[in-house]
């Protein structure tokens, strides 16, 4: 294990740099960083959905272990050639996601984010996983990194559109579905 921080500021990040993993020097706002910093966005966007009460235990339990990953692939990603997600990581996702989704009913309308204060924070973290993947891309032009965390962070934000589903439910008993048709007079 790492340095434990005990001193949180250290002023080397002054000139507009950061520190890898490995020792490197970086700008703040280069691709690396912008990778494992909105995985870390993610991460803690989660954190927010778990502090609303009253949600399921199996979203909780799923959610946490989720949270553990992401830490884990921030810390992957910041260090340039270590590799912690596997494929086993994204198979569990999708077992997951397939056992909450056959409890739902077949989609007909898009569903518009919200629902419910969990539901609502859930569709935050979907998008923040979207931009996570996104920021991965631009650094897998780059530089060297793992399709496993690309293929990871697909599978969760697919994960957390199905939750945001399970979510509205618990909350509210339905969704919140787009009317394609409003406005239109007949």
């Amino acid at each position: 294990m790492g340095n434990r921080l005990s001193k949180i500021y250290t002023r080397t990040g002054d000139d507009g740099t950061t520190g890898l993993g490995d020792g490197t020097r970086v700008p703040k706002d280069g691709e690396r960083v912008e990778a494992y910093g909105t995985v870390d966005e993610l991460n803690s966007s989660i954190g927010v959905l778990l502090a609303v009460p009253g949600l399921p235990a199996d979203v909780t339990t799923c959610l946490f272990e989720i949270q553990h990953e992401l830490f884990d692939m921030g810390g992957e990603l910041c260090i340039p050639g270590h590799f912690v997600i596997k494929a086993e990581h994204i198979a569990r996702l999708e077992s997951v996601l397939d056992d909450f989704n056959d409890a739902l009913p077949p989609l007909k309308e898009f569903i518009l984010p919200g629902g419910g204060p969990a539901a609502a924070a859930c569709h935050v973290s979907r998008t923040i996983a979207r931009r996570a993947e996104r920021r991965v891309l631009t650094l897998s032009r780059v530089e060297s990194v793992s399709p496993e965390v690309v293929k990871y962070l697909n599978r969760l934000s697919d994960l957390l559109f199905v939750l945001a589903r399970v979510l509205a439910r618990h909350e509210r008993g339905t969704e919140v579905l787009w009317r394609h048709d409003r406005g239109k007079t007949v």
